[in-house]
């Protein structure tokens, strides 16, 4: 969600990459005892804000899912395993998209 994040809020050229990495190695290289006390002194409400942005940024993606029932409840299906594991997940997504081009399941 880091990109979606960076392009919700204008980052949209390769350029806006560089600026960002070049930020943080200068924060890593010069800075790196006081990034717990940065990360202390961070509002938790903007940080809300700034990930319900960056995930609305992510959802925006179901638009584009299409008309195809089967594909939606796909979609639902690896999101509710993502939340608990990425990598399960994605395998149960590959095998349930597999078997739905193959005909071995119907929904």
């Amino acid at each position: 969600g880091g990109m979606a994040g960076h392009v919700r809020f204008g980052a949209k050229t390769g350029g806006a990459l560089v600026i960002l990495g070049s930020l943080l190695v200068l924060i890593a290289l010069f800075f790196s005892d006081s990034v717990g006390i940065i990360f202390k002194i961070f509002p938790n409400a903007i940080l809300g804000v700034i990930l319900f942005f960056a995930g609305s940024e992510l959802a925006i993606v179901v638009r584009d899912i299409g008309d195809k029932k089967s594909d939606f409840y796909v979609m639902l299906i690896v999101a509710a395993f993502a939340m608990w594991n990425m990598g399960v997940a994605f395998l149960v997504g590959v095998v349930l998209d597999n078997s739905l081009r193959r005909g071995w399941l119907k929904i």
